[in-house]
């Protein structure tokens, strides 16, 4: 069984991934990439980033793969190119050979999943001593704002103790170098990157977004689940308007990426 996905696939949620692309979400592995280069893309959604992926190691082999099968089949009829395909995956046990892909990706999957250390393992296992695994996740508890609106406090405070009850460590970014390290791989190097969110179009976007997820998405169904009513609920979605629409309004998440190779064989 995959772990429960805090958020669901909600339009509010889904809205969100698809602004997701290689430039703004995988930059730190770009560098890395070239022409015929395969890439396994774990968690892949709606394909925005796995397409982006495919263009640039083009004619490189490059497969999306994701637990859920109807986002699976709209990435596919999204996005077409002849070195791309979108299938179905169990990312603790990928249907893969060992070192079957050069590279091997995954961008906000560990911080959703129980056993962060035994996926970072398969995807080692598949990557091969040789290949590379690339994975970014933010960090929750060090997201910032401005201005200080009590809402966004209450909606910190209830994002967190939602995921963590549903599955899943939020502040996953600080954790992924030591969660490598544990998993075996090796040459493990440790970065890290923001999104920043501040003039009037991301406002709108990021604002809006929330403030439609915390009332109708899985999320909300959780945060109830939780013990949130829709008094507190209707405050937070109240408060993303209002950050939304404040000309100074701000926001900051960073990042924790990591690179690294399979485990290495002893000899």
């Amino acid at each position: 069984m995959p772990d429960a996905y805090t958020h669901g696939h909600h339009e509010s949620v889904l809205r969100s991934h698809r602004w997701r692309t290689a430039e703004n979400s995988a930059a730190y592995l770009l560098p890395h990439l070239r022409p015929g280069v395969s890439i396994l893309d774990v968690g892949s959604g709606p394909g925005t980033i796995t397409a982006d992926l495919a263009l640039i190691v083009a004619p490189g082999r490059v497969v999306g793969t994701d637990a859920a099968a109807d986002v699976v089949a709209q990435a596919a009829a999204d996005h077409s190119a002849p070195n791309l395909s979108f299938e179905m995956g169990d990312a603790y046990a990928l249907p893969f050979e060992d070192g079957e892909f050069e590279v091997v990706h995954a961008h906000q999957v560990l911080q959703h999943v129980d056993r962060p250390v035994d996926m970072l393992r398969e995807l080692g296992r598949v990557a091969g001593p040789d290949g590379l695994v690339a994975a970014r996740d933010v960090d929750y508890e060090g997201v910032i704002w401005y201005p200080l609106i009590p809402a966004l406090d209450e909606w910190l405070a209830l994002y967190l103790a939602t995921h963590r009850s549903v599955a899943g460590e939020p502040a996953a970014g600080r954790r992924l170098k030591a969660w490598a390290r544990e998993a075996g791989l090796s040459d493990i190097r440790a970065t890290a990157s923001l999104w920043l969110f501040e003039d009037e179009g991301d406002r709108a976007w990021w604002g809006g977004m929330w403030a439609d997820r915390v009332l109708q998405s899985s999320f909300a169904a959780s945060a109830r689940a939780t013990g949130a009513d829709d008094a507190l609920l209707q405050r937070i979605s109240e408060g993303w308007r209002e950050w939304a629409a404040a000309e100074d309004g701000w926001l900051l998440l960073p990042h924790g990426e990591i690179l690294a190779h399979g485990p290495r064989q002893e000899s």
